[in-house]
């Protein structure tokens, strides 16, 4: 079976929403383009920016689904060069652009966010990204890994929950664990693999609910002695992957 990429996706504010993609343009040691380029800073996190923020920052500087189930259900992406367009199955449809427009976000998001948790304060954006990681990796993901783990599980896992950006179809099941260290070619890009991705609560809500339907971490534990899915690559040799390019090692 010929291995091939099966989806390519980008999440434009960190941890709210996301996006599919017929196809990207990866540069040699960058992210996935427009990938984590903004995020809701919360008061906790506002302590550690003056003004537009110049450096990364780590995630519990800001609203993330592992602190709130809820945001995990929110699709959505650029509906145009200005303007993001969101939804919730709990809210009404938002269309806002982030460049001006950021309080129109975080009073959508507000019924969403726990009271007694740091409430968001302002929509910034990343002097680079805000995956993460502060290492400028693309996360690459199996969905004959996901076929197993669900069926493990006894229930259905969909793509959105682990907020990827490379979906492989034919690989055999958990074999991107093997991959540390050796090159990935897709299309006419090179990735390097470099680590496994240990995953946090974010990833025990269901992308459709927004609520709690298991314990991811502890299921991974479980089913295979760690909580690691999915694998983290970096971009050696850059270029335009597409869906359906040709997946070799």
């Amino acid at each position: 079976m010929t291995v091939r990429l099966a989806r390519l996706c980008r999440h434009p504010v960190k941890g709210i929403g996301g996006e599919a993609l017929a196809e990207a343009r990866l540069t040699p040691s960058g992210v996935m383009p427009g990938d984590r380029e903004w995020a809701l800073l919360h008061q906790g996190g506002q302590r550690h920016v003056d003004g537009q923020p110049d450096r990364w920052l780590p995630k519990s500087c800001f609203l993330q689904g592992a602190a709130c189930a809820a945001l995990q259900a929110v699709k959505g992406g650029w509906l145009d060069d200005s303007h993001l367009r969101l939804t919730h199955p709990d809210r009404p449809e938002l269309t806002f652009a982030p460049e001006h427009q950021g309080q129109r976000l975080i009073d959508w998001v507000a019924p969403l966010w726990p009271g007694d948790l740091p409430q968001p304060v302002r929509l910034v954006r990343a002097p680079v990204f805000w995956t993460d990681s502060r290492q400028p990796w693309i996360s690459i993901l199996s969905l004959s890994s996901l076929a197993e783990l669900a069926a493990r599980m006894t229930q259905p896992l969909g793509t959105d929950r682990w907020r990827g950006n490379l979906w492989i179809d034919g690989w055999e099941p958990l074999a991107e664990r093997d991959l540390i260290g050796r090159t990935i070619r897709i299309g006419e890009v090179e990735l390097l693999v470099v680590q496994p991705i240990t995953r946090c609560a974010a990833t025990s809500a269901d992308s459709q609910t927004g609520r709690l339907d298991c314990d991811m971490p502890r299921s991974l534990r479980e089913h295979y002695g760690h909580s690691d899915f999915g694998i983290y690559a970096q971009v050696v040799t850059g270029g335009v992957i597409r869906q359906g390019d040709e997946v070799r090692i």
